[in-house]
């Protein structure tokens, strides 16, 4: 009488466990990039907000905010945005602040922005670089 063999061989799991982890491979590729796309909108977002803030302290006492107290004073929160990643690559430049204008920049992750890294008194308007900038409107 011949017996009957139940499971699977070996080449069968091996297939399974490939598509399995090329599946698992493509879903925490398309995560990462969706995270870093999310942090870039919350940045831009943020200095958006930044902007008005910053506007509106204008438009009341006819110069911009230069101290820190100043700055934080300037949202309705009583303290200034922060990047939501925060470390020694990505935060938010606010080194360029003087009582009659600003630009305020942040490192974008995973586009394009519209300046070079800040490294003078004034933005570096630049398309094909990774940091994203603001100036005064005044």
């Amino acid at each position: 009488m011949r017996t009957i063999k139940t499971g699977f061989s070996l080449v069968e799991l091996l297939v399974v466990i490939s598509i399995i982890g090329v599946l698992i491979g493509t879903a925490s590729v398309n995560f990462i990039t969706a995270q870093k796309q999310a942090r870039d909108s919350r940045r831009l977002q943020d200095l958006e907000g930044i902007q008005t803030s910053l506007e509106t302290y204008f438009a009341e006492l006819q110069a911009y905010p230069t101290s820190s107290a100043e700055i934080d004073s300037a949202f309705d929160s009583g303290v200034r945005p922060t990047d939501p990643k925060n470390d020694a690559n990505f935060f938010y430049d606010w080194t360029h602040l003087t009582a009659t204008g600003y630009c305020v920049c942040a490192h974008l992750e995973a586009r394009l922005g519209n300046a070079s890294a800040p490294t003078s008194e004034v933005c570096i308007w630049d398309t094909s670089d990774e940091y994203f900038c603001i100036q005064n409107r005044q």
